[in-house]
């Protein structure tokens, strides 16, 4: 069986949002009825291409109550989704806003084990779907870090897909290794990728295209957050400057950001559109609270806009 786009998420979330006003150590806070969404890097990819008319699959490990949770936020997404069963129980995120200066607190919890038989199982899940686009995307469990993308090389052959990468740390490193198509580092992890303690804005272009060289990869974008980001391939090369919004939340901008391009890649639009895409999903999503990613109407506004 065949799909465009499958995404995967290692390390999905429950993300439990609330408010408050005024934080006082040892003081007990009131907070506001939670909302619940469902979160990790895959699944708000396949959440933002959803919003954009396009269509893909969502596999992630789920565990426990928190995950049978996180399968019925997915459902209620409109998202087609395949799991597997863990033993570990799924984690959830907390992010609380003071309602009185308006910054927001972040708590990421640590992933839980995943077992290699669980990890062999869901990748073969994937590899059934025989996907032209694979994006992974989110932070990975550390015991099996090393190993995920060699497996996933190892499993698809030479039928494999355009692997698209979102993460961080040595997992990067051996993404590109593996052979992955796209990749999306910001300045530090273009950084480290070269083995450089830091990179000057004018040093971006060289570094990306000094990784393209060495792995082979076909694409680099570097977001530079409020800056915007740039693209790079072999003979291209495209800047896109975040427009200006009311940002009320940057949870999930950077996912927003994945599937705009994605979407935009499936389309078969210009290298110069997918990255106008994923800034203007990118931006939308920071105009919403809490972990809502973006609305279609403003993503369309901010491309639109020419941006």
């Amino acid at each position: 069986m065949m799909s465009k786009i499958v995404t995967l998420t290692i390390n999905p979330a429950v993300d439990k949002n609330t408010k408050f006003e005024g934080l006082v150590a040892e003081h007990k806070i009131r907070c506001e009825q939670p909302v619940y969404d469902a979160g990790g890097g895959g699944i708000n990819v396949s959440k933002a291409i959803n919003r954009l008319g396009g269509e893909s699959i969502a596999f992630f490990p789920a565990g426990g109550p928190i995950g049978d949770l996180l399968k019925d936020l997915v459902k209620k997404e409109n998202v087609l989704f395949e799991t597997v069963e863990t033993v570990a129980w799924t984690r959830e995120n907390f992010i609380a806003v003071d309602s009185a200066t308006n910054a927001q607190y972040r708590f990421g919890m640590p992933s839980p084990e995943l077992t290699l038989e669980e990890l062999e199982e869901i990748l073969a899940k994937v590899k059934n779907r025989n996907p032209e686009i694979l994006v992974v995307s989110g932070s990975l469990p550390e015991n099996l870090s090393s190993i995920i993308f060699k497996r996933i090389s190892e499993i698809f052959g030479e039928n494999k897909p355009k692997i698209i990468v979102d993460t961080s740390g040595d997992a990067l490193k051996y993404a590109l290794e593996c052979g992955a198509y796209l990749i999306k580092p910001n300045h530090k992890e273009l950084a480290k990728l070269l083995g450089l303690e830091k990179i000057e804005s004018s040093q971006v272009e060289s570094a990306a295209k000094a990784i393209i060289e060495k792995y082979k990869c076909e694409i680099v974008v570097v977001s530079m957050g409020p800056d915007g980001a740039m693209l790079f391939n072999n003979d291209q090369t495209h800047f896109v400057a975040a427009p200006k919004v009311e940002k009320k939340s940057t949870v999930g901008a950077g996912d927003s950001m994945v599937g705009g391009m994605v979407w935009a890649l499936s389309q078969n639009l210009p290298l110069s559109d997918v990255l106008k895409w994923g800034v203007a999903c990118g931006s939308a999503a920071t105009m919403n609270e809490g972990t809502q990613l973006f609305k279609r109407e403003d993503a369309e506004c901010l491309y639109e806009s020419k941006i």
